[in-house]
C-alpha cells in the first residue's frame, strides 16, 4: 500500500468521527496556542526593556552603591548601601582618573508626592543636577521656563521643573511658572515644565519631576550619599577602558585594595541588556513549558480517542487483512490519522496564538499606556509545529501498533 493511499484511508477515517476528532483537536490547539502566546509575550516583552534601556544610549554607565547582587537575597542590602559619596563624584570629575568622561550625573530618588492649593500628584522625584546632562543624556528640554543650573545645586535651591501630566494635573490650564508646590513639607519654586516626551529609558517624563540632588539630599531625604551615578562617555567603543578606569578611581577612594571587596558595582547598558535578555529568556522557557502540560493532556486524549476508534474499527481491521493489507499498512494508517489530528491542532494553534499576540500587544499598548511592541517570533511557530506533530507521534504509535496486531481471523468475527 503506497502512503499516499494510506494518507487517504486516515483521512476517510477521521471524516466518519468529525465531532470526536474536532475534540481531539481542540486539546491540541489549546496548549500550542498557550506556548505560541507565551513565546510571543515573553519576546514583546525582552523587545520593549531592551528599547527602554536602548533610550539612555550604548554611552551609559551607571554605578551603584554596595555588592552587585548575585541573588534576591543580596538586594536589601543594595538598595540601603551608602558608599556613594560627593568626594566620589569630584574624583571621577578628574580628567586624570577619568579621561573618556563627558558628563556625570549623581542621582537620588525620593518617595512621595507633590501638591498645589489642595491638589495632589504622586509623580517619579529625581534628585539630579543641572541643564547639561538632561539634555545631552535624556534629550530632555524645557517647554516652559529655564533649567535650574550648577549655583542652585550648590546653593540648596528649592526649585523644581515638574513634566506636563504634573502641570495639568495641579495647575490645568493655569501658569505654572513661579508657583510653589508643596513636596514633602518643603515648598519648591517651579522653574520649568518639561516638554511632552513619554518614555525615555524607564523614566515617563511627563510624570517627572526633578529637584537639585544636594536639595533632595538635605531637605527631602536627610542624606549625604546617592543612590546612583550615571556616567557618559564619548563613545560606546570608550566604555570597557571607562568602567576600568572608575572601578580603580572609586577602590582609591574608598580605600579598597582587594577587588572582591569592592562596595560598588558598575553596570553597562550592554551588560542591562544582556542580563535582561537571559532571565526573561528562562523565565519563557519555564512558562512555555508549564503551558506545555496542556500538551500532555491533549496526548493522552489523542491516545485514548485512537484506542477508542481502533476497538470500534475491529471488523475493517480484519477486512483490509483479509484483502492483503499488512501490518505494516494498518500501523501507518491509524499512526497517520494521529498525526493528521494533532497536526492540524498544532496549525489552528499557531493561527491563534498569532491573532492573541496581536490582541495582547494591542490590549496591553491601550490599557497600561506601554509602548509594547507586537512580537511573533517564527521560531515559535515551526516549534509548536514540531511538537504537534510529535505529540500525534509519541501518543498515536500505542493504540497504532494495537491496531496493527490484530488477528484478521478473530477481528473478523468482532461484534
Amino acid at each position: 500500500m503506497t502512503l499516499r493511499y494510506s494518507f487517504q484511508t486516515a483521512l476517510t477515517g477521521l471524516k466518519t468521527h468529525k465531532s470526536r476528532s474536532a475534540l481531539t483537536i481542540a486539546g491540541i490547539v489549546i496548549g500550542i496556542t498557550a506556548v505560541i502566546l507565551m513565546m510571543a509575550i515573553g519576546k514583546g516583552a525582552e523587545e520593549l526593556i531592551v528599547r527602554q534601556l536602548g533610550g539612555l544610549g550604548a554611552e551609559t554607565i551607571v554605578i551603584r552603591p554596595g555588592r552587585e547582587p548575585k541573588g534576591p537575597t543580596d538586594l536589601p542590602a543594595t538598595l540601603f548601601a551608602d558608599s556613594l559619596k560627593q568626594r566620589d563624584v569630584e574624583a571621577l570629575k578628574k580628567k586624570s582618573n577619568v579621561p573618556d568622561l563627558v558628563e556625570i550625573m549623581p542621582v537620588v530618588f525620593v518617595p512621595g508626592s507633590i501638591a498645589y492649593e489642595g491638589e495632589t500628584f504622586r509623580p517619579t522625584i529625581l534628585g539630579g543636577n543641572e541643564a547639561d546632562f538632561f539634555s545631552n543624556a535624556f534629550n530632555i528640554f524645557p517647554e516652559e521656563g529655564s533649567f535650574f543650573d550648577q549655583n542652585d545645586v550648590l546653593q540648596r535651591a528649592k526649585v523644581v521643573m515638574i513634566g506636563s501630566k504634573i502641570k495639568k494635573e495641579l495647575f490645568g490650564e493655569s501658569d505654572a511658572l513661579g508657583k510653589y508646590v508643596q513636596i514633602k513639607n518643603d515648598r519648591f519654586r517651579v522653574v520649568a515644565v518639561l516638554q511632552t516626551k513619554g518614555q525615555v529609558s524607564f523614566l515617563n517624563v511627563n510624570e517627572l519631576a526633578i529637584v537639585p540632588y544636594s536639595t533632595a539630599q538635605a531637605y527631602l531625604l536627610g542624606i549625604d550619599h546617592f543612590h546612583e551615578i550615571i556616567v557618559k562617555t564619548a563613545r560606546p567603543d570608550a566604555v570597557p577602558r571607562t568602567v576600568r578606569d572608575i572601578e580603580v578611581t572609586l577602590r582609591e577612594s574608598h580605600g579598597i585594595t582587594d577587588p572582591d571587596k569592592d562596595d560598588f558595582f558598575v553596570v553597562t547598558q550592554q551588560g542591562v541588556v544582556d542580563q535582561v535578555r537571559t532571565i526573561l529568556g528562562a523565565v519563557t522557557i519555564f512558562l512555555s513549558l508549564v503551558v506545555a502540560i496542556a500538551l500532555v493532556v491533549g496526548g493522552v486524549g489523542v491516545m485514548n480517542i485512537m484506542l477508542v476508534s481502533v476497538t470500534e474499527r475491529t471488523r475493517e481491521i480484519g477486512l483490509r487483512k483479509a484483502v492483503g493489507a499488512t501490518d505494516r499498512d494498518i500501523l501507518t494508517q491509524f499512526l497517520l490519522e494521529a498525526v493528521i489530528l494533532t497536526g492540524t491542532g498544532g496549525v489552528i494553534g499557531i493561527l491563534l496564538g498569532f491573532l492573541l499576540s496581536i490582541g495582547a500587544a494591542f490590549a496591553i499598548t491601550y490599557y497600561a499606556q506601554l509602548p509594547w511592541p507586537f512580537a511573533f517570533p517564527i521560531s515559535a511557530a515551526i516549534l509548536g509545529f514540531i511538537v504537534s506533530t510529535l505529540v500525534g507521534l509519541i501518543f498515536g504509535l500505542y493504540p497504532a501498533r494495537q491496531a496493527s496486531l490484530k488477528s484478521p481471523i478473530e477481528a473478523l468475527r468482532y461484534e
